[in-house]
């Protein structure tokens, strides 16, 4: 059963508004990412994917990243949509959060673009959209980025299986 999308505002997009299957769209949005205080990627060249329910995810160039930011984990995944996902650990200064990240680097038709790209689970990294502290989708286990511009209800929350 399909939620009652809660209102927004000028300027807000609700994830109700999105496609099914996800569209991508490049952003110049100022996106960052930060590990025990230490900046370890910053762009204005990302790409946010965009599915109904979810609060976009986030893609950064893998060149975004500061130098062994970023290794090789354990582990996969499948996206009925863009694919078989691999696993990153994330690590800043002497801080190693296992499986915080995540690539396609042979994304399904349509997402090509995002090949080798890196997505961020923004609860256990810190990130930022244009300044603004992200909040992550609930659930654990989405990637989506939650701020001031999206509104929900969000896929992710008890209850929301079915959506």
């Amino acid at each position: 059963m399909r939620p009652v999308p809660l209102p927004h505002a000028d300027g807000q997009e609700s994830v109700w508004d999105y496609p099914r299957p996800p569209r991508l769209e490049r952003t110049d949005e100022l996106v960052e990412v930060r590990l025990g205080g230490l900046p370890i990627a910053t762009t204005r060249a990302a790409w946010r994917v965009l599915e109904t329910s979810h609060p976009p995810t986030y893609y950064l160039p893998r060149d975004a990243f500061v130098d062994g930011a970023l290794r090789d984990a354990a582990g996969q995944s499948w996206c009925e949509w863009k694919g078989r996902a691999s696993y990153l650990d994330v690590l800043g200064g002497d801080t190693v959060v296992p499986r915080a990240a995540w690539t396609y680097l042979a994304p399904s038709p349509g997402f090509e673009a995002i090949a080798g790209a890196v997505a961020i689970y923004p609860g256990r990294v810190e990130c930022y959209v244009d300044g603004e502290r992200v909040v992550a989708q609930p659930g654990g286990f989405y990637g989506g980025w939650i701020t001031g511009r999206v509104t929900g209800p969000f896929k992710g929350v008890p209850g929301s299986d079915g959506w």
